[in-house]
């Protein structure tokens, strides 16, 4: 909201590696179409991992956790959640389908905002789509289970106004075309966590919109890479460039630029690792591949089977093996034990 009420104050001067950003941005989504248009079938097998681990990452974030054969079955709907954890996951894959399968047809208005966290949390027996009704703080969570206050939102009383507002404003700054789609993205994005219109599931709803709005903007990355893992993986980074940005922003006086850097950051990241995968793919579209560039990819030189797993989701664990076995033959990898505990080592990355 307070950043769409000071648009020409914020936007007015554009950093000039943000502008840098967004010119790579652009020649990466050329790109990307284009291969789009060539190879439906690798693109495919991309889409399928890129769930589960969006699912997965998004979740995480929150600490909201299940094993990875747990998630891949959630994903892929042959099961049912089993807990409190696996019915928000199964929520969170509903409303991730609606948007991969539909998002061109979805209008973004603040109906369909709670209708996804009305979706979120559908599997559980918490009412979802209903507005925070006290206050609420924006929070960082640690991987210990500590938390932080980085922000006070808009209070009950004032959030269906908020939210009114920031629909109405970014409307009509995304109809008048004067800034880069991207920008107004972003904004929207932060200006909905620091109003933190509903009790729990904001960052989980924040991310889902963001892929709505970017598919709805030509910027389909996210449907072939995780975005969420991707913020997962830097989430020192995505909390330090919200608290960045939080100072001032009840009155107007914030700087969104810190939380806009990490934004197209992460868009060019996904681009990046989008070309990454596509290169290291035959034409086939082979499974093995993704094993082969997970391995060589992998910042570490010892994992185990469930790391190459979890790099890889959808990839069946006799693939793995397959990979594996054909690395350690070729001198690539060494196993010094057995089992599927044993840790791999890798010798170099030239295959």
């Amino acid at each position: 909201m307070q950043t769409f009420r000071h648009l020409d104050k914020h936007f007015r001067v554009i950093p000039a590696g943000v502008v840098q950003s967004l010119g790579g941005i652009d020649v990466a989504k050329g790109r990307q179409e284009a291969f789009r248009q060539q190879n439906p079938a690798i693109l495919k097998t991309l889409t399928e991992i890129a769930r589960i681990q969006s699912t997965e990452a998004s979740n995480a974030i929150e600490s909201i956790t299940a094993p990875a054969k747990r998630i891949e079955a959630l994903v892929r709907e042959k099961t049912a959640p089993a807990n409190r954890s696996e019915e928000e996951i199964a929520g969170y894959r509903k409303v991730l389908d609606a948007i991969h399968s539909s998002a061109e047809h979805i209008p973004f208005k603040r109906t369909v905002v709670e209708q996804f966290h009305r979706d979120i949390y559908s599997f559980t027996a918490t009412p979802g789509g209903k507005f925070k009704s006290g206050p609420n703080e924006v929070k960082e969570f640690h991987p210990d289970g500590t938390e932080v206050v980085l922000f006070q939102s808009v209070s009950a009383f004032e959030t269906p106004a908020a939210m009114d507002e920031l629909h109405k404003r970014f409307d009509d700054a995304w109809h008048a075309a004067q800034y880069p789609r991207l920008f107004l993205i972003a904004g929207y994005v932060f200006d909905f966590l620091m109003i933190h219109p509903f009790q729990d599931g904001n960052g989980r709803l924040s991310r889902l919109l963001t892929l709505l709005m970017l598919y709805q903007a030509g910027f389909e990355v996210g449907r072939f890479i995780s975005l969420e893992k991707l913020i997962e993986g830097s989430r020192e980074t995505y909390y330090e460039s919200l608290q960045r940005s939080t100072p001032g922003w009840h009155d107007g006086e914030h700087d969104i630029w810190p939380w806009v850097n990490y934004f197209l950051g992460i868009i060019n990241a996904a681009y990046k690792q989008f070309e990454a995968r596509t290169e290291a793919v035959p034409k086939r579209g082979s499974k093995r591949a993704f094993v082969k560039q997970s391995i060589r990819a992998s910042v570490k030189d010892t994992f185990s089977m469930a790391d190459i797993r979890q790099a890889a989701p959808g990839v069946s664990d006799p693939t793995i093996r397959n990979v594996l076995t054909e690395l350690r033959k070729a001198g690539v990898l060494e196993a010094p034990g057995r089992g599927p505990k044993a840790q791999w080592k890798r010798l170099h990355t030239n295959f």
